[in-house]
């Protein structure tokens, strides 16, 4: 098995189910028949209702989390954590960035950039000073 490339996603057929080929899925599948036996559709079933409340829970985990963040983290994705969604999302992904156009605009509003830099300042004149600048 070769590694799997972000730009392919990973199929069953060709790369296996958790590294499991076909072959042995189907052993796992005769041995279930021989330990369960009539017992297995019961199992299944259990097993399926099991995994549903999982998934209830961690819905209403998710859902919790994002109630108790409050409305400004509405667009959150709980997703975005994963290191690898991250990265897909930030590598892999066409990016909508911005330059500066002929007219002058910047890239993050629209005020002109300055048509030249500042000079020096004339001798004596103290330089402006912003206060709530660190």
């Amino acid at each position: 098995m070769g590694p799997v490339r972000a730009d392919r996603p990973l199929t069953v057929v060709e790369d296996g189910l958790f590294d499991v080929g076909l072959g042995e899925m189907a052993v796992l599948v005769v041995l279930a028949l021989v330990i369960f036996g009539d017992k297995l559709p019961q199992v299944a079933g259990q097993a399926g209702r099991m995994l549903r409340q999982f998934r209830q829970m961690a819905d209403s985990a998710k859902a919790d989390l994002q109630e108790g963040l409050g409305p400004e983290f509405k667009d959150f994705d709980i997703n975005d954590l994963n290191p690898k969604t991250f990265v897909r999302k930030h590598l892999f992904e066409d990016e909508d960035t911005t330059t500066p156009t002929a007219n002058g605009t910047g890239l993050f509003d629209d005020t002109p950039l300055p048509s030249k830099p500042a000079g020096p300042l004339p001798a004596g004149e103290r330089p402006p000073f912003d206060s709530e600048a660190t």
